[in-house]
Parts: C-alpha cells; sequence; structure tokens
C-alpha cells in the first residue's frame, strides 16, 4: 500500500475513534459517579424503573468499550506514523522518474 493512504486509514481510524467515544461514551461514564457516591449502580432504560445491577458489571462493561475505542485510535496513530514516516519517494525507479534531468524521452528533447 501506498504512504498516503495509511495516512488516510489512520486520519479516519482516529477520527471514527474520538466519534464512537463522543457519542457513546456518554452511556459509559455513569458507572464511576455511581461507584463512588453510592454503594449500588442502577441500569437505566427509557420504558422502565431503573434495575439495580452490580457495579463490577457496570465497571467491567465500561472498561470494555474504552478498551476498544482505545484500540481503534491507538491502530490510526500507528497508521500514520506509518504513512508519515515512509519511504515511498525513495523507491522509485530510475526508469520511471520523470522531471527536470530526468524526463522519460528518449530522444532527449523537452516537450
Amino acid at each position: 500500500m501506498s504512504d498516503i493512504r495509511f495516512i488516510m486509514i489512520g486520519v479516519g481510524m482516529v477520527f471514527s475513534g474520538f466519534l464512537i467515544l463522543g457519542i457513546f461514551g456518554e452511556n459509559y461514564q455513569s458507572s464511576n459517579i455511581e461507584t463512588s457516591e453510592f454503594t449500588n449502580c442502577f441500569k437505566y432504560s427509557e420504558d422502565n424503573e431503573p434495575i439495580s445491577i452490580d457495579c463490577s458489571e457496570k465497571i467491567f462493561s465500561q472498561n470494555i468499550f474504552f478498551g476498544v475505542v482505545v484500540g481503534i485510535i491507538a491502530i490510526g496513530v500507528i497508521a500514520l506514523i506509518k504513512g508519515v514516516r515512509g519511504d515511498w519517494d525513495s523507491k522509485v525507479k530510475p526508469e520511471d522518474m520523470v522531471g527536470p534531468s530526468k524526463n522519460n524521452n528518449t530522444d532527449g528533447k523537452d516537450s
């Protein structure tokens, strides 16, 4: 793959990681507050009463979500670093080079 593709993939992955965290992260931040302030945690839904659940279960699901998002962002950063550190310009074959004094004309004239 070309290095610009790695840069584009990296930007997309980092953006999607932050987007997922921004959209769905609100559902997972309440467990820290409930654990530190209260002794029990609740599972909330819009149509039913809150259900009391184990706080460790809620924190575990929060950690899984956070780990997945951090993994997506880390993959994006690794792709960005690979794309930036790429050496695509030094791997051009001499017969494929074009430009000043490297034109690919056989008759030697500039066109």
